[in-house]
């Protein structure tokens, strides 16, 4: 039997060694959503419908700057890469065009990759349907496939789209994510996941349009799967697996009453039709709604606003010819006329709502359609043929599976689908109380995830009080999901494989101060989360080249990501260092438990620098003058962007199975405990990240229950960074590494090298208690 280089035994990920390996990623980039030829970020309004004719080739950055990103990943300790990607950057031009320079560049990206050692896994990335319905994924012709017209989304609001905002300098903050609810994006989901039961008379080339869809959908998967699986190098050996769909939506499907929002619809933000609502709208009726906005409490009933399209309708008219896309649809099915109409959901001759439960029952069977349901039939029979498309290629690809967010996953635990030997479970979570108010909150939280399972008799038990309880609420999540994953799908790898925090914060305060204190707290309790709640691994959202302070991630107001060409990158080092050009590599072997103390390996700020690599030096010199380049107005104070609470030590490969590992950012300690097996390979140690700046070689402690340890910097991947390897015996086995304590750094948005603690910063400052472990 081959040896893969990572594969999946007893639900953990393995090396070819058989030791555990913890998934420490991050996504890359948030680039890919949208196109650069043209350059066509959210807030562009210009040629935005000529959506036929866009590229994405040179996404997620060009071919030559593959090695500065990737190399300034790997300094961040990160391991494994989640390459996001849009079904429009393959078939943008057209049914069954697809786009083979962009196929061939992504190809190259990954091969780039290769080089560093990332772990890969594939990415179908989208948001709301399309970006023509405010997000990103599917290319337009999928909406005039179904009837739609997105020209018409703004009038009806039957999407709210930032390129067509009245006014794109003032989108409202997160409003794009209420568009699931909305006709564009709650229509193609139905359509998508259940046309056939729904939709029947959507008939486009002698086939319903679900099968029409996911059947180009598949077809576009299967061909960049062909096209990787042909490149002979990277199959297995970057790229190890393939996730499903991102944050799959079940549109209108269970609904038991569209006449009213259900009460599993958290997210209210803005004007919030009901589906009822937003077919009206969508045919040109003015409509009174209610309005939400969102608090530190969750959503809050503002007002009553008025919807009126003026009698634009969001469909296709009667006579469209869309005859470029080379399809023809059957006469039943009329355009210019509301296709829910012409399913007897409604009539439109008097506005009368005829089956308010139409979506929530199966028509012909008559069952009863729940959320589980949506799940255990119209999502996993999606799943199946989306895990048969890319292993009709990629034979021994690991497929991770991604249901409807925060929602409880399929019920396959036992069954075929749920015994598959390579299945990993792809949650994701975000602390929403921030996200949305953009604010971290150090005295309480809720805990979301307890409320929409019920388990709580009123929201407001739901609330924890003080840091240290929000820090182990945002645990607990974490734990309950993945413990949620091996009760439903089995004994499987549990991915978180998005999380992450708003940037700009507090009306953007970092930015003009450099004072990162919200961020780092955020960030730290976040990944305190992930850690904490034994995950067999994560990415982080969200890796973006192109982020600055006044645009954020150029994609609807959003700012996650970690990197910004306004602010500078974390040094290697806490010091200053004169470079040793003769010395490549220091390894500091020792027995037992003692503190460090030896020669270090001298680099500057962020480049390796010895005779060998000098190349690699000026490459990386690069990323400093192009993040400290650029200084807008709205930069008082560029900081570290909160990246000492990111750049974090962390398991990488282990000699048996993690009991425990977490990093303590207010004592700068890590530590660890393993159950390690009976028979360790001698030659194949425990690995841990170790960052330089937290842990300088001079500057450490390092406790172990027994064995021997080193720790060392290497360029073994390109890119210089600092492990330490720990031979140990077998049974538990206990490992605490202790760095430099810091003291807050408000004019650098960072941890100094001083006496005292962060967190102490954090008390004298009045933020109240921060973190007690």
């Amino acid at each position: 039997m081959a040896k893969f280089r990572l594969t999946i035994e007893d639900g953990k990920f393995r090396d070819v060694h058989g030791r555990q390996v913890t998934l420490r990623g991050i996504n890359v980039a948030g680039d890919a959503k949208y196109p650069n030829k043209p350059e066509q970020p959210s807030h562009i309004a210009d040629d935005f419908f000529d959506g036929d004719n866009v590229k994405f080739t040179g996404r997620p950055f060009p071919r030559e700057d593959a090695h500065l990103h990737f190399s300034r990943l790997k300094r961040c300790g990160y391991n494994t890469i989640r390459y996001v990607f849009t079904w429009e950057a393959i078939e943008a031009a057209g049914p069954g065009i697809y786009d083979e320079e962009w196929i061939q560049h992504t190809i190259d990206i990954l091969r780039a990759a290769k080089e560093y050692g990332f772990y890969i896994f594939m990415d179908p990335h989208q948001d709301v349907w399309s970006r023509f319905s405010g997000g990103s994924g599917a290319p337009m012709w999928t909406l005039y496939a179904a009837g739609l017209n997105p020209q018409s989304f703004a009038a009806t609001e039957a999407a709210i789209v930032h390129n067509t905002y009245p006014d794109t300098e003032n989108f409202p903050k997160m409003i794009w994510s209420t568009n699931y609810y909305r006709l564009a994006a709650a229509t193609m989901f139905t359509l998508f996941f259940a046309g056939k039961d729904f939709a029947p008379k959507c008939i486009i080339n002698g086939i319903n349009i679900q099968d029409y869809l996911q059947g180009h959908f598949f077809g576009a998967i299967s061909h960049l799967a062909k096209r990787i699986h042909e490149a002979g190098d990277i199959e297995n050996e970057v790229v190890f697996g393939w996730e499903s769909l991102n944050e799959p939506n079940k549109g209108m499907i269970a609904y038991e009453d569209i006449s009213v929002i259900p009460k599993e619809q958290a997210l209210k933000k803005g004007t919030c039709p009901t589906i009822w609502q937003t077919i009206l709208t969508g045919s040109g009726r003015a409509v009174e709604v209610d309005t939400w906005d969102m608090g530190g409490m969750g959503p809050y009933k503002v007002g009553r606003s008025l919807i009126d399209p003026h009698g634009e309708i969001a469909w296709l008219p009667g006579g469209y010819d869309d005859s470029r896309y080379g399809y023809t649809r059957d006469p039943g099915w009329k355009l210019g006329e509301c296709i829910w109409a012409q399913h007897g959901v409604w009539d439109p001759a008097n506005d009368t709502l005829l089956k308010k439960d139409y979506f929530g029952k199966h028509p012909s069977k008559g069952e009863h359609i729940n959320y589980p349901y949506f799940s255990d039939n119209y999502f996993m029979h999606f799943f199946r043929q989306y895990r048969d498309s890319v292993r009709q290629h990629h034979k021994n690809a690991i497929i991770l599976l991604q249901g409807p967010t925060m929602e409880l996953p399929p019920n396959i635990k036992g069954t075929p689908d749920g015994d598959d030997p390579l299945l990993a479970y792809a949650p994701h979570w975000y602390d929403g109380i921030t996200l949305m108010t953009k604010k971290w909150n150090r005295t309480w939280n809720v805990d979301v995830l307890g409320v929409l399972r019920g388990r709580y008799w009123h929201p407001s038990f739901a609330i924890k009080i003080g840091e240290t309880a929000i820090r182990n609420c945002f645990r607990d999540q974490h734990a309950a999901m993945r413990q949620e994953g091996l009760d439903y799908i089995g004994n499987h790898p549990c991915v978180m494989t998005e999380f992450g925090i708003p940037y700009d914060m507090d009306d953007q305060h970092a930015y003009k101060t450099g004072d990162y204190a919200s961020q780092s707290a955020a960030m730290d309790a976040n990944h305190y989360g992930v850690e904490s709640a034994g995950l067999e691994g994560y990415t982080l959202w969200l890796y973006m080249t192109k982020n600055t302070h006044e645009k954020g991630d150029q994609w609807n107001g959003e700012d996650l990501s970690i990197f910004s060409l306004d602010d500078k990158l974390l040094p290697l080092s806490p010091v200053p260092k004169t470079p040793d050009m003769n010395q490549s590599a220091v390894s500091l072997l020792k027995v037992a438990t003692t503190a460090s103390s030896a020669p270090k390996r001298e680099v500057d700020d962020d480049s390796s620098v010895t005779p060998a690599n000098i190349k690699r030096t000026l490459t990386n010199a690069s990323i400093s003058s192009e993040s400290t380049s650029r200084q807008p107005e709205l930069t008082a104070s560029p900081g570290y962007r909160a990246a000492e609470a990111y750049v974090r030590p962390a398991p990488i490969e282990t000699a048996g199975v993690i009991t425990h590992y977490v990093f303590d950012l207010r004592t700068c300690q890590f530590s660890m405990t393993i159950q390690a097996p009976k028979v360790a390979a001698p030659d194949t140690p425990t690995v841990v990240f170790l960052p330089e700046y937290h842990f300088p070689k001079d500057s450490c402690a390092v406790d172990v229950s027994s064995g021997k340890w080193e720790i060392s910097s290497d360029e073994d991947e390109m890119a210089l960074v600092q492990r330490l390897r720990w031979w140990h015996g077998e049974g538990e086995q206990s490992l605490k590494v202790t760095g430099l304590v810091r003291k807050y750094n408000a004019a650098e948005g960072v941890a100094g090298a001083e006496e005292g603690g962060y967190y102490e910063q954090c008390n004298s400052s009045g933020w109240g208690n921060c973190i007690v472990m």
